[in-house]
């Protein structure tokens, strides 16, 4: 099952409206708030790398109040 990591910046005072939104989300296995550069992590999981691409590429980039986001896809080992 395809997996990756995401970084999220968010825009000022928007990190915990950005947090709840993604705990909806049905692709999201893991939200976690962060300090210092980001401010929060996400890990995703999907039953495809297709389904996977979609997410990243549409969802994520689509809330409101996400400011940058960084991908880390993580490669079966």
């Amino acid at each position: 099952m395809p997996e990756a990591f995401v970084l999220f910046k968010t825009e000022p005072t928007h990190e915990r409206e950005v947090y709840l939104t993604l705990t909806e989300h049905e692709g999201v296995a893991e939200v976690h708030a962060l300090y210092g550069e980001f401010d929060l992590l996400v890990r995703l999981t999907s039953p495809s790398s297709k389904e996977l691409s979609r997410m990243l590429m549409s969802s994520f980039r689509r809330i409101e109040g996400v400011k940058e986001t960084q991908t880390l896809v993580a490669v079966e080992g």
